[in-house]
């Protein structure tokens, strides 16, 4: 009876609407850093590569909770809505031996906390990403961002461009396409009151949250998706009655608006831009890629991934890995030689 309810619920409300959500290096003394290291005794460190470390810093904005690994020049990740920096976690342990790796959780998202009249919108999350670097003293980053986060990370990047050393960016929203259309009826939900009792349903029953009516078309392979992992992602949420609230603010304050206020700026943005794509991504379609390469002058690399999704930085880490690994590398270089 249970399943029956839910899938009624979820049925009626998320049908079609749900693809997108979807040990610290060592910050400088002088950083406002609060350690709440989370090391497993049984984990062990490669001669190469460090443990990640969790960690929170106080802004302007809020505490902001944050995962670090590895050493050398910072990488910041940015994640998109109804996640938290969890969804790095392969990129955070496998890029650790070329990079400082660094995936915070957004502004109403994971750990991080905020004041009740937080300002809680993606251009508010990109001053918050400036306020975050600025605590830790860090001047440049390669940032990389993904699904909302992806269009935070182009805010971010047109209004401090001399903050970012590379940007990447995956199926993430663009342009006029925010929120996609497809989102809109999980909006129209969240905006009548039902927020709470849709993620408390998605965590009692785990396979509500992978079925085709949620989250399930954002993966190639939702089965493969563990129940540990949905619980990282939605149990912050439902911790206190202000964090959904903070959610549903997140939520209410999606508008294209955003993006297009600093279109002008990225048209002139020569950041070397690395571009990887999804093919089945009902929200973000392959065009916005295209528009992306078409508008923003520094980049370098559109890559098409066959078959992958949304989420694709957590199923298929491996390829877009390489891709980061080799982006950097030649952004690097580029810099290198132009400052000689």
């Amino acid at each position: 009876m249970k399943r029956q309810v839910a899938a009624v619920l979820l049925g009626g409300l998320l049908i079609g609407s749900f693809l997108s959500g979807s040990v610290l290096a060592r910050a400088n003394s002088g950083a406002p850093v609060t350690a709440s290291t989370r090391i497993s005794e049984a984990s062990t460190m490669s001669e190469k590569k460090s443990a990640p470390g969790h960690r929170s810093v106080h802004t302007a904005s809020g505490r902001i909770s944050y995962t670090e690994q590895g050493t050398g020049p910072v990488a910041l990740f940015v994640h998109g809505v109804l996640l938290n920096g969890y969804l790095w976690r392969h990129q955070l342990e496998d890029l650790s031996d070329v990079r400082r790796c660094i995936a915070l959780d957004l502004l109403a998202h994971g750990d991080t906390e905020i004041a009740r009249n937080q300002d809680v919108s993606v251009t508010a999350n990109a001053k918050m990403i400036k306020e975050f670097l600025d605590a830790l003293h860090i001047d440049q980053v390669d940032l990389v961002g993904n699904d909302s986060g992806g269009g935070i990370a182009q805010i971010f990047a047109a209004l401090y461009p001399e903050r970012v050393r590379s940007l990447a960016l995956t199926d993430c929203d663009t342009h006029d396409n925010w929120p996609p259309e497809a989102f809109k009826p999980f909006l129209a939900m969240a905006a009548a009151g039902s927020l709470r009792g849709t993620l408390e349903t998605m965590l009692s029953d785990k396979s509500v949250y992978r079925s085709p009516q949620a989250l399930g078309p954002a993966y190639e392979h939702p089965d493969q998706l563990t129940d540990d992992s949905i619980e990282k992602y939605l149990r912050p949420f439902v911790r206190t009655e202000q964090r959904t609230r903070d959610l549903q603010r997140f939520l209410a304050a999606f508008d294209n608006k955003h993006t297009l206020a600093i279109e002008a700026r990225l048209k002139t943005l020569k950041t070397p831009t690395l571009i990887v794509w999804g093919t089945d991504d009902v929200y973000f379609d392959v065009k916005w890629s295209h528009w992306l390469a078409d508008n923003v002058p520094g980049t370098r690399r559109r890559v098409e991934l066959q078959g992958a999704r949304v989420f694709f930085p957590e199923e298929r880490w491996q390829e877009f890995n390489k891709e980061l690994r080799a982006h950097w590398q030649v952004a690097q270089t580029t810099a290198s030689q132009a400052a000689r």
